[in-house]
């Protein structure tokens, strides 16, 4: 009799228990980076009524009588596994996406290890959470993972920078550069050209009240070379400065390769973006005389182009390529110009009035007037078959008026394009240490890099968060505050740079939400209630019984 009532009495305590791990569970369930938790409940001792017993050819065996005492509380275990994020909007929330705690020092140099990056400064500059700890890592972008205290300002001098800015232009990359190293050199410089100017002067510049400069060249003036160039453009910045120099000193443009031709450019050619090709032309008498070198299937063909006076020669040879599935016949026209190939191709149903011909150690061109794909073709078929067999020759005038032969060669514009462009120049600094109140914005990156911006600057790396990972989580201790610390079945800590070595990757501005699941939870309270109201059955009844074995006196 009395140990059904202790069993119920063990059974009372066991699901209180339970109801009190059940409601720190839904109280948690809005508590960032919380875990939920379960208890687990396990029987006790029995005592044995009769012990088991063999079986024998003449009687079965009988199976122990064992009678128990009730449950115990095996074990409060609690559930590690990430949850999902709520996006915040604040810069310095962070949430781990994976495995790994943050690091967090108490003021007495306790570690403790959380999944809540709810993270924010002190007066001092040190990171720190919500509860005023330092989270830690290293204090340097390089190296291994570290449980130092990472400080946002006093971080060092930012190196001296010259303002620059590089663009690229007709495949060649321009750079201009300011000479002083300052904040005053990030300015954005345009160049045009202008025919309004004066002659003799070589440019005019405006300074807008954003400091933004706009240089027109004088359209008709020459510039031998860069450095003239350069002269120019700083000379006008000064007058247009008041006839003070810039704060940025003198601007440099430089090219990765010569660009101007021997005669310089004008200023119209340095800023216009006009790539086009100058074509060279070919004019006068040439006479195509065929002379068949080739099968029936390939028609190769040697000409000569004269003047008149027969003081110059050119070869000229054409090979025919029949049609292909979907592509028509053509031939394939070269010209050689003393010395230089010209090729180019003359497709069937083409009726340009000229064909360009293109050197292609240079990339110029000839351009010569068009003889007809039809004209070649019937030249070439001597006898009028309207096949080319490798037998027949002819005679074609490629080129029917004037009495001279002319020869010019072609050229790629001079045009340099600077006005298709504009230069922005950026990260000129000073230089100087970084004081937390100089501080524009701080950044966490996904690998925990936490970046810091000056205004003038620019942005430099304070340090980096470090996570520990652990061989046995859910053997962490918990502390309260959203804290875990070690144990001997947790294992020792393994510090990581998020995202290497099984740990998560950072996300900023965002926050791990509690893992407790409320429908799950309230279905664990039902049950709960409902043992424990049958465990309270268990001593009513057991106490009635009780009274039934003592009024048996009377």
């Amino acid at each position: 009799m009395n140990r059904a009532m202790f069993s119920g009495v063990s059974g009372l305590k066991t699901h209180q228990i339970k109801m009190d791990v059940i409601g720190n569970n839904i109280a948690n369930v809005n508590t960032f980076g919380y875990k939920s938790q379960r208890a687990v409940f396990s029987d006790i001792f029995y005592q044995t009524l009769a012990s088991a017993s063999a079986g024998t050819t003449s009687r079965g065996g009988t199976n122990p009588s064992s009678v128990g005492y009730g449950t115990k509380l095996a074990g409060i275990q609690t559930n590690i596994s990430p949850s999902s994020m709520q996006s915040t909007g604040y810069g310095l929330d962070i949430a781990i996406a994976g495995e790994g705690f943050l690091q967090v020092m108490d003021p007495d140099g306790n570690i403790f290890y959380t999944r809540a990056g709810l993270l924010d400064y002190d007066a001092n500059g040190y990171l720190t959470d919500i509860n005023g700890n330092f989270v830690l890592g290293k204090i340097s972008a390089d190296g291994t993972p570290d449980s130092k205290k990472i400080k946002l300002d006093n971080i060092g001098s930012v190196a001296a920078q010259q303002a620059k800015a590089k663009v690229t232009i007709n495949g060649v990359e321009y750079t201009m550069t300011a000479a002083s190293s300052n904040e005053k050199g990030n300015v954005t410089i345009t160049i045009g050209s202008s025919d309004s100017l004066a002659a003799g002067q070589k440019a005019k510049a405006t300074i807008s009240t954003t400091g933004a400069i706009t240089v027109l060249l004088n359209k008709n003036e020459k510039f031998t070379d860069l450095a003239a160039l350069n002269s120019a453009i700083n000379a006008a910045i000064t007058e247009a400065n008041g006839g003070k120099a810039h704060p940025a000193g003198n601007f440099t443009l430089s090219a990765s390769k010569n660009v101007f031709p021997t005669g310089g450019l004008t200023g119209a050619e340095i800023a216009q973006a006009d790539f086009a090709v100058q074509p060279g032309t070919v004019t006068g008498t040439m006479l195509y005389n065929i002379k068949v070198l080739g099968t029936s299937s390939t028609f190769i063909g040697e000409g000569t182009v004269s003047r008149n006076d027969g003081t110059n020669t050119h070869n000229f040879t054409a090979t025919y390529h029949a049609a292909s599935g979907s592509d028509p016949a053509y031939f394939e026209v070269s010209m050689n110009i003393n010395g230089r190939i010209y090729t180019g191709n003359l497709k069937d149903g083409e009726t340009a009035s000229s064909m360009l011909l293109k050197n292609a150690t240079d990339g110029d061109y000839l351009e010569i007037s068009n003889p007809g794909y039809t004209n070649l073709f019937n030249a070439a078929d001597g006898d009028g078959s309207g096949a080319i067999d490798g037998t027949e020759t002819g005679v074609v005038d490629l080129i029917a008026d004037g009495t001279s032969l002319t020869v010019t060669k072609a050229k790629v514009s001079n045009n340099l394009g600077l006005s298709s462009s504009a230069f922005s120049l950026e990260g000129g600094t000073a230089g100087g240490a970084i004081t937390l109140d100089q501080l524009t914005s701080i950044a966490i990156g996904s690998d925990g890099t936490i970046s810091v911006t000056h205004p003038n600057k620019g942005t430099v790396v304070a340090g980096k968060i470090s996570l520990a990972n652990f061989a046995n989580p859910a053997g962490l201790q918990l502390e309260g505050t959203n804290y875990f610390s070690k144990t001997v079945n947790s294992g020792e800590p393994k510090l990581c740079d998020p995202g290497a070595n099984g740990t998560g990757t950072l996300v900023s501005s965002a926050l791990e939400m509690s893992n407790v699941d409320l429908s799950a939870e309230f279905a664990e309270m039902i049950t709960t209630q409902r043992g424990f109201q049958a465990n309270s059955r268990i001593i009513t009844v057991s106490d009635t019984m009780l009274e039934e074995l003592i009024n048996l006196k009377r």
